[in-house]
């Protein structure tokens, strides 16, 4: 319990020391309220990502395709909302795909015996294809979803200022906090990712709740894709491709154990608003954007590399 918390203190140091980095270096730009608005807006992009591939994760699999199924969702989006004219109908045909593209790897994962990272690196390229046949690699706009019903609750300015985006994310993870502790399902997870024969010999469904787990999280990737489209106004080919490092070194610097049966809700959020603010504080600094990628880089092996250390000091 103790090292819980202690984890959970660790990293919301790592956020403060982040912040007081970037203001002192900065200040023209972190001391001021609007990049913390900007965040607002941005973030919750990732870091609905990075709660969703969480319990994956910490049930050890892994999910690779999820960038993929932003675009072919966000397609199926934008495409039904220009057919059809209706923006609900648009959002549920969008959670349909998803949901169909987590269900996807699940079957391909569980039942046919296929690893998960070979499966979904598989998946990525498949759906990420069909995203470019159907679109004919073209953008699709949805501008003028601006104002409507959809749009306002999903993406509005609650007060004038607060993004709802970022409400949603908050209360995911919330839901997935007590999902995942205070549920049997999360505990079946837990159990899964620690030791999937054992959990299996307790009478635990362990097929049922990984196929769960990549459906859940192909319908967040969906809901993910519906909210930027009405974020940016039009569907991209490209949607989706800079997530990837971003969602996994936001989930590993968050305590999440890469080699599963242990996690952190708090960790994955705090994680994402800690690499969401790396980014720009590069640049607000005078260094050039691609530093960014080789930050991260370090950040995940430092992270993992940490993280080992600590569960071989727990386990002995």
């Amino acid at each position: 319990m103790f090292y819980k918390y202690k984890q959970q203190i660790s990293i919301f140091f790592i956020l403060a020391f982040t912040i007081g980095i970037f203001m002192a270096l900065a200040p023209e730009v972190f001391l001021h309220f609007r990049i913390y608005l900007s965040y607002l807006s941005i973030i919750p992009f990732p870091l609905l990502l990075a709660l969703g591939l969480t319990p994956l994760i910490i049930a050890k699999e892994i999910d690779l395709s999820f960038p993929a199924v932003l675009a072919l969702s966000g397609y199926v989006f934008a495409q039904t909302y220009l057919g059809t004219g209706s923006g609900f109908l648009a959002f549920i045909f969008c959670l349909v795909t998803g949901f169909l593209a987590g269900l996807f790897n699940g079957l391909v994962v569980v039942k046919i015996g296929v690893p998960s990272i070979i499966a979904t690196i598989g998946s990525q390229f498949l759906f990420r294809g069909l995203a470019m046949i159907l679109s004919d690699s073209h953008a699709l706009s949805v501008i003028k979803m601006k104002g409507e019903i959809i749009d306002k609750i999903f993406t509005a300015r609650v007060f004038g200022f607060l993004p709802a985006q970022s409400l949603w994310a908050i209360l995911l993870a919330i839901i997935l906090y007590f999902i995942l502790f205070r549920h049997k399902f999360g505990t079946s997870v837990l159990f899964i990712g620690d030791n999937i024969k054992a959990a299996k010999m307790m009478g635990i469904n362990t097929s049922k709740v990984r196929i769960i787990l990549f459906v859940q999280m192909g319908l967040i990737s969906a809901f993910c894709a519906a909210i930027l489209n009405l974020e940016m106004g039009t569907w991209w080919p490209t949607n989706g491709e800079g997530y990837l490092l971003l969602v996994f070194a936001s989930i590993f610097i968050g305590g999440t154990s890469v080699f599963g049966g242990s996690g952190s809700v708090f960790g994955t959020v705090i994680g994402s608003v800690i690499i969401g603010i790396i980014e720009s504080g590069i640049i607000a600094i005078g260094l050039d954007g691609f530093y960014t990628r080789f930050i991260y880089g370090i950040i995940i092996l430092l992270a993992v590399s940490a993280y080992a250390k600590l569960s071989k000091k727990r386990e002995t």
